[in-house]
């Protein structure tokens, strides 16, 4: 068997970057890798899309947290990349995965952690807490066999137009315009980014023969353009060729009701607004917190917000 990379969360926003530009990336590597990626269910449809499109990738039915150290080894797993969750127990099954990838000598891993602005001690948001913990438990010596890089992205671009896309599948279907909640405030500029550009970076990360020049980046990521409110009000405008008569911006309920759905408890939906808060003061903005320059070199976001939403609403007639 040889040394191989494993994708955990390879089915989900920014794995699916990672299956698609590793096994291409690998080909000139030096050394010959196995690539697994793992799901919950192989008869996930999004597992049968990517086996079909992507080459070069063994697919195994696995839940992460369940994950321990004889799995990794019988696997010979030597790099790994993860996106975890951001349930109330994120820190828990996170730094027992590490655990286990360090006494299995896995030699490094790229993670998706979230946007520079959130990660402190201090959050009220809960992963944000566990997210800056998480950094500074892989920065601990205890750690220092396994190298790793954080990735710090700004928001998801399709989370964001998610909205706009069901005020359209309305109009599709009824003709006629209701309510657009927008999350962004009218004015204030995010660089929003498209998750399959967190997921290329990974991979070209975990592709390149020495990763010592990345351990213990914590590396922002941004879209390459900022995007207010008024910006995806006008991406609406222009799909269905006339103005948008009601528009709800900074739109809290809609917030309310997507985090509600992730399956967040109750009692901490109220601290996730320090996000959108966060935003709405245009601390999301790309020269707020520059993307970092390793990030830029290596390989540059490149889907623009309008890319993102004719993807999204390439399903409709």
């Amino acid at each position: 068997m040889a040394p191989t990379i494993l994708i955990i969360g390879a089915t989900g926003n920014t794995g699916k970057g990672v299956v698609r530009g590793l096994p291409a990336l690998l080909k000139s590597s030096s050394t010959k890798y196995r690539v697994v990626a793992l799901t919950r269910s192989l008869n996930n449809s999004v597992v049968k899309q990517l086996a079909a499109e992507v080459d070069g990738v063994e697919w195994l039915e696995k839940d992460w947290p369940d994950i321990d150290v004889e799995w990794l080894k019988g696997q010979e797993v030597v790099r790994v990349f993860i996106a975890p969750h951001t349930l109330p127990h994120q820190f828990a099954d996170e730094s027992t995965l590490y655990l286990a990838l360090l006494q299995a000598g896995v030699k490094y891993v790229v993670r998706v952690s979230t946007f520079a602005e959130f990660i402190s001690p201090t959050n009220p948001t809960p992963y944000a807490r566990s997210h800056w913990a998480v950094e500074n438990l892989l920065s601990q010596p205890e750690f220092k066999e396994l190298q790793w890089t954080s990735l710090q992205p700004n928001f998801f671009t399709q989370y964001w137009l998610g909205p706009a896309f069901g005020f359209i599948a309305e109009y599709k279907q009824t003709g006629k315009q209701g309510v657009l909640p927008v999350l962004s405030s009218e004015d204030s500029p995010a660089g929003l980014i498209d998750p399959e550009d967190i997921g290329n970076v990974a991979a070209h990360l975990l592709a390149l023969d020495d990763v010592s020049p990345h351990n213990h980046g914590k590396y922002v990521l941004h879209g390459p353009e900022d995007v207010t409110g008024r910006d995806i009000v006008t991406i609406v405008e222009d799909y269905i060729g006339e103005k948008v008569e009601n528009v709800t911006y900074s739109a809290k309920d809609t917030y309310f009701s997507a985090v509600k759905g992730m399956g967040i408890p109750d009692k901490l939906i109220p601290a996730m607004f320090t996000t959108v808060e966060a935003l709405w003061a245009g601390k999301c903005a790309r020269d707020y917190h520059p993307a970092s320059k390793e990030v830029m070199a290596l390989a540059p976001p490149k889907t623009t917000t309008v890319e993102a939403f004719k993807a999204m609403l390439a399903g409709f007639p």
